[in-house]
């Protein structure tokens, strides 16, 4: 098991590339089940959630392979077995996202329920609620879930939950409307650019939607879909994670490849805290001074300010001068990241769903440990700026959503280094 060692201090300058989106590849490798013939993605990272996928897809019949120019390749052509085992599921919680294809296909699903990251209670009560309205029966057996259906017929439903719209479930029930008999309309739809990106690689497999990015999808069922090429969206929250360590080391950094309109409720905090975020074609300019102003940010479902950016934007108002606030709307028990700030010298006080954040003039390097994906960018985030070294265990979190980070940020200036335990 590897750990990074990170020497804080040094200010980041230079340009870096954001890759294709973790969040978006993933659904759009599992609706690869759907379709008849081969599906070529472009821009897809390699990554460890992607790695899991694939072994996945692969014991469901896909052969998923890449090329020499990097694309990913999928093509079914075994469609017997409807089981994703629990070995298998239990590492990343996107692997749901085969029930739908693998119901609407193939008529039958078995899925162990999901593991992924210790960010809170996340249940898949609304993706089994979706499914039953286009008229699958559902069962609980020794942690699996079962689907089956003759036939997928469209259907009026309402996908909003607790928390907000469901990303995941929407994701789950627009793959299995796709090829289900008549119209399917969902009502609460998730609007994250993901989804966007995975209508738009449906449609272009010969699916009728429409709405996709609005709380309204519409899907006209067809009798089947085809395979096609596609590219992949930029992953927002790398490009946000970039511009956050940017922030705090006073640096001076071009993002290329980052979808500014995907990002602007995290660019509104940003340019409130005193960072310069300016947009150069398909590249965004980020730079700030060394005062940093405190301010307030509540995670919402998109457009609102992502629950994936919030421990990466704690860590940066760690060092503003004065009393900021974080309130999580999405996971509140999302907050382990907290004591392990706090042994840099953070001075954060967890309240319930939010965090006080009382900046600190310096963060201290030490030795902490990443507990999910988001929080192990957050820490890399504090030892950029931290004085001394910064030693942060169990990095394969971050191996799940970030390539190379090591690599790509000694580029542009970090003094960091991959080490074996």
């Amino acid at each position: 098991m590897d750990s990074l060692l990170i020497t804080g201090g040094n200010r980041l300058k230079g340009s870096i590339t954001v890759n294709g989106s973790k969040n978006a590849a993933l659904p759009i490798m599992a609706a690869c089940i759907l379709t008849e013939g081969e599906t070529v993605l472009k821009g897809v990272p390699q990554l460890e959630d992607i790695r899991h996928l694939s072994a996945l897809l692969e014991k469901l019949g896909v052969n998923v392979s890449r090329d020499e120019k990097g694309n990913l390749r999928l093509k079914v052509e075994d469609e017997m077995n409807c089981h994703a085992e629990y070995e298998l599921v239990r590492k990343m919680r996107a692997s749901v996202c085969v029930m739908g294809p693998l119901l609407a296909k193939r008529r039958r699903a078995q899925v162990s329920l999901p593991g992924g990251c210790n960010i809170g209670d996340r249940p898949v009560d609304l993706h089994i609620q979706g499914f039953q309205c286009l008229g699958a029966e559902s069962d609980l057996v020794g942690g699996d879930i079962y689907l089956k259906a003759k036939k997928l017929k469209g259907a009026e439903m309402f996908l909003g939950g607790p928390f907000g719209s469901t990303v995941l479930g929407t994701a789950n029930v627009l793959m299995a409307a796709t090829l289900a008999e008549g119209v399917t309309v969902i009502e609460s739809a998730a609007c994250e650019p993901e989804v966007i990106d995975l209508a738009n690689y449906l449609n272009a497999c010969g699916a009728r939607i429409i709405g996709q990015g609005t709380p309204r999808i519409t899907v006209e069922g067809v009798k089947e879909l085809h395979g096609c090429e596609h590219t992949v969206i930029p992953d927002r929250i790398e490009a946000g994670t970039f511009m956050m360590a940017a922030a705090i080391t006073n640096g001076d950094v071009l993002i290329n490849n980052c979808r500014l309109d995907h990002l602007m409720a995290v660019v509104d905090r940003l340019r409130a805290i005193g960072v310069n975020v300016e947009r150069k074609g398909d590249a965004v300019q980020v730079s700030s001074s060394r005062r940093l102003e405190p301010v307030s940010v509540t995670t919402q479902p998109y457009p609102g300010f992502p629950t994936d950016l919030q421990a990466q934007i704690m860590a940066l108002l760690a060092l503003a001068d004065g009393n900021s606030i974080i309130t999580e709307k999405i996971f509140p028990d999302r907050f382990v990241h907290v004591a392990e700030l706090n042994r840099m010298g953070a001075r954060l006080r967890k309240e319930g769903p939010t965090v006080i954040v009382e900046g600190v003039k310096n963060l201290v390097g030490a030795p902490v440990m990443a507990s999910d994906l988001r929080a192990s960018a957050a820490l890399v985030v504090a030892a950029l700026v931290a004085k001394g070294k910064t030693k942060i265990s169990r990095v394969y979190h971050i191996d799940r959503g970030y390539e190379r980070i090591e690599q790509r940020l000694a580029a542009i200036g970090a003094e960091i280094q991959r080490v074996p335990e």
